[in-house]
């Protein structure tokens, strides 16, 4: 018998994760305070579906069963029959918790809670709650409908019977599932911090501007979008709250240290492709910044960054959020990396990626470029992360 899966927030990402879970073949209720919000959520869902057919992925008749798995309700109590139930709303701890208390109420003593929260700790979600055992983070990549990559985030309450059934469900809905610690940004959001944060180092330091850092990263290091393009893509309002928290949750630890012209970007309203104008020019008709195309400046670019990602990788694994195939596997499905880092680590070998982190580390004298104790011991040993 399949499940029945509850949906709290009909935002775009609450929508997908709807949509999802219905393509799985199960019933979904999808709630929202807000009726038109709920509207809203209902035409994208029939777009997604239309679009589908249209390609030929799904049949006319498998998008009308998977619509007749929707329903939509303004009411939490609506979640009665729920095994799970997924909040994807305003990622505020208040509020979270005044929809968590009132879920708690409405579903049954076996119901799953969970919440698709990016930037929150899993325990602080949870603490509202008189049985804490059964809440966990599920959190999905945007859009939900298309990233393969699913975070599963037990809290320190959680029991190990709950995260089971949660992989399990989530892997049957032809995502890809990687169970991690909980602690600020889960992988994906930390490990990734130094593709953004050291582009803008390189940028204000006068290395490079942006369409040659994005050139350097796309051509010599094989990513598919440039740190630029892509947090132009993402909203330099979102990339910059991201590392914001991530930086305040990590005690202020300067690798994660926020950068001024992405800030002032932001406070200037050049938010990225949505607004047309970010760190490029998206008008029509405006001039497209061409790149110097030094290869010996690209490849400086493209290794201070990827040794900078390395090293934050094997810091997730030193700290025991995720074991080492598991952070590969994130970053390759969640954010598309050409390579898992670690497994690009054991190919250049650690003593390449410390010898050059040890150079940055000499010559700035800041702890954002300490290389990790784990990389340390491995390139001391001469081994591997990946066995």
């Amino acid at each position: 018998m399949k499940h029945i899966i509850g949906v709290v927030g009909a935002g775009t990402m609450g929508a997908g994760i709807a949509q999802v879970a219905a393509q799985a073949g199960h019933r979904v209720v999808l709630t929202d305070t807000n009726p038109d919000q709920l509207l809203r959520a209902e035409q994208q869902i029939n777009s997604s579906l239309e679009k589908l057919v249209q390609k030929g992925k799904v049949t006319a008749e498998n998008a009308a069963t998977i619509q007749q798995n929707l329903s939509y309700s303004t009411q939490l109590s609506d979640h009665s029959e729920a095994h799970l139930v997924i909040e994807a709303i305003v990622e505020n701890l208040a509020v979270k918790h005044q929809v968590f208390e009132q879920l708690e109420q409405a579903v049954s003593q076996t119901c799953i809670l969970a919440s698709n929260t990016s930037s929150l700790s899993i325990a602080s979600i949870g603490a509202c709650l008189k049985d804490a055992s059964r809440f966990l983070g599920i959190h999905f990549f945007n859009p939900a409908t298309l990233m393969p990559l699913v975070e599963v985030i037990p809290g320190v309450a959680t029991s190990a019977t709950c995260t089971a059934q949660i992989e399990g469900l989530i892997n049957g809905w032809h995502k890809t599932v990687v169970v991690c610690k909980d602690t600020p940004g889960f992988i994906v959001n930390r490990v990734a911090r130094p593709f953004y944060g050291e582009a803008l180092r390189i940028y204000e330091e006068g290395i490079a501007d942006f369409a040659t850092i994005d050139w350097a990263m796309t051509q010599l290091g094989g990513f598919k979008m440039g740190p630029f393009t892509l947090m132009d893509y993402i909203g330099n309002d979102i990339n910059y709250t991201v590392t914001e928290t991530v930086f305040a949750a990590f005690y202020f630890d300067p690798r994660f240290k926020p950068s001024f012209t992405q800030k002032r970007h932001m406070e200037a309203g050049f938010l990225g492709r949505k607004t047309g104008r970010g760190f490029y020019d998206y008008a029509e008709g405006s001039a497209l910044l061409k790149p110097s195309t030094d290869s010996v400046l690209g490849q400086e670019i493209f290794e201070r960054i990827l040794v900078m990602l390395i090293n934050e990788a094997a810091d997730a694994v030193l700290m025991q959020v995720g074991s080492p195939a598991a952070i590969d596997l994130a970053m390759t499905k969640g954010v598309n990396y050409p390579k898992g880092l670690l497994a690009w680590a054991d190919e250049l070998g650690a003593s390449w990626v410390l010898e050059r982190l040890e150079k940055l580390f000499a010559e700035y004298g800041e702890d954002r470029y300490r290389p990790n104790a784990l990389l340390r011991r491995k390139a001391h040993e001469q081994s591997k992360f990946i066995l």
